[in-house]
């Protein structure tokens, strides 16, 4: 059964050596592309634990995010997964930057193996996130294949100036115990659902 942290992330329920996936995203709605990036992430990294952190709002994106606790309840339904934690930390501390998120977390569990995770659209863009560079700098980054972005994430700014930091797939057990900055791309079978193609139907369907 998924746990649903609806009042903060309990960061003491983390201990030390645990190996602890981010998956960060407004979730506008969850669908089963999110799902499937989530369970490619705890099997491919050998992880305890996949942290599902919903996002009040993309800072990026001129659209108002629907209900925080409507989606949270939605992401808690659909990511029942043992291991999979639903938290809206970013809501609980006032931002809605990673960094800030991941300085916060290290602070106050320095001995757990934080991952941030990403589809391959995010390292498309995250160039344009705040600090973009200290996310990587923070906790190793897991790039999962998304069916719209791999070339392009492939050639992101990002992509190109962490190429040298960059460890092979086949190594991908090893991240959560590499140090910063280390990131790999993991490829899989692509699932096509998209948050924007789930909205732009549901307008289509009224």
């Amino acid at each position: 059964m998924t746990e649903f942290h609806s009042s903060a992330l309990r960061t003491e329920a983390l201990a030390p050596g645990m190996r602890v996936g981010l998956l960060g995203g407004t979730f506008d709605p969850p669908h089963a592309g999110h799902l499937h990036a989530a369970r490619t992430a705890m099997r491919r990294l050998q992880l305890d634990r996949v942290w599902w952190l919903v996002s009040p709002q993309n800072p990026l994106k001129s659209r108002q995010a629907s209900d925080l606790t409507h989606r949270m309840a939605m992401v808690a339904d659909l990511a029942r997964d043992p291991g999979m934690v639903v938290s809206d930390i970013e809501a609980r501390i006032g931002t809605t930057k990673t960094i800030d998120l991941l300085h916060h977390l290290r602070s106050r569990k320095p001995g757990v193996k934080f991952v941030w995770l990403m589809g391959a659209d995010n390292l498309s863009s995250i160039h344009r996130w705040a600090h973009w560079q200290g996310v990587f700098a923070s906790c190793p980054v897991a790039v999962i294949a998304r069916p719209t972005d791999a070339v392009r994430a492939r050639l992101s700014p990002a992509a190109r100036y962490f190429a040298g930091s960059r460890i092979p797939e086949s190594a991908a057990a090893t991240l959560a115990d590499q140090g910063t900055p280390a990131w790999t791309y993991l490829t899989a079978r692509l699932h096509p659902h998209a948050s924007s193609d789930i909205r732009r139907a549901r307008r289509q369907s009224r």
